[in-house]
């Protein structure tokens, strides 16, 4: 079991987690809400998201769809963007999202598992630049984009969370990062908020 962020015999926190990244794909619109209506104020990490989507599709729609649950500002982000607390990073279409330390850079490269932004470059960005400190969560999906970006969280002695598979609108995403790795938790939608709380505001876990 990973520790908690909480300082024992003490009010204060202790951050052991700096960063919380989220990849999804298909039905990822509505898990990504969920998890953001569920998810306590009190987490203050920095949240970055790839989610699978057309190139034509509108950046400011989907923020603006998410920012609807959440008091955390949504926003797309732009190269060199700094990553700050009590914010949600959403990759903008047709660009990989990267992370470097303290700021987020976006590429073209080529396509990776079919997609762009892939979740494998921001997990694997991810795991590089804040090792153990890192955070990441998997959630429905229809191909195994992710996978080897959450094995690469893992051996960098990060938390890998996965959504049950069973409870996913689909599941070759789930089931392809528990493939690829051993995962600290396995859980329903509604059970990924309390837990990230317990990680990362000091709640048991």
């Amino acid at each position: 079991m990973p520790p908690s962020a909480s300082t024992e015999g003490s009010n204060e926190v202790d951050e052991v987690y700096e960063l919380i990244v989220i990849g999804t794909s298909w039905g990822g619109l509505d898990a990504i809400s969920k998890l953001l209506d569920g998810l306590h104020d009190d987490v203050h990490q920095p949240i970055v998201v790839a989610q699978h989507r057309s190139p034509r599709s509108g950046e400011v729609a989907l923020s603006r769809l998410l920012q609807s649950h959440t008091r955390r500002l949504v926003t797309d982000p732009d190269d060199k963007t700094p990553l700050e607390r009590d914010c949600v990073y959403l990759a903008p279409p047709d660009y990989h999202v990267l992370i470097e330390q303290d700021h987020l850079a976006l590429s073209t490269d080529a396509p990776v598992q079919y997609a762009r932004p892939s979740i494998d470059v921001l997990f694997e960005s991810a795991a590089d630049a804040y090792r153990e400190r890192t955070v990441g969560i998997v959630l429905t999906g229809a191909n195994a984009d992710g996978a080897n970006g959450l094995a690469r969280i893992k051996s960098k002695g990060g938390v890998a969370i996965v959504q049950e598979p069973a409870t996913s609108a689909r599941r070759t995403m789930p089931d392809a990062a528990l493939a690829a790795t051993v995962a600290d938790a396995v859980l329903p939608l509604e059970q990924i908020p309390p837990f990230v709380y317990g990680l990362c505001a000091g709640a048991p876990v």
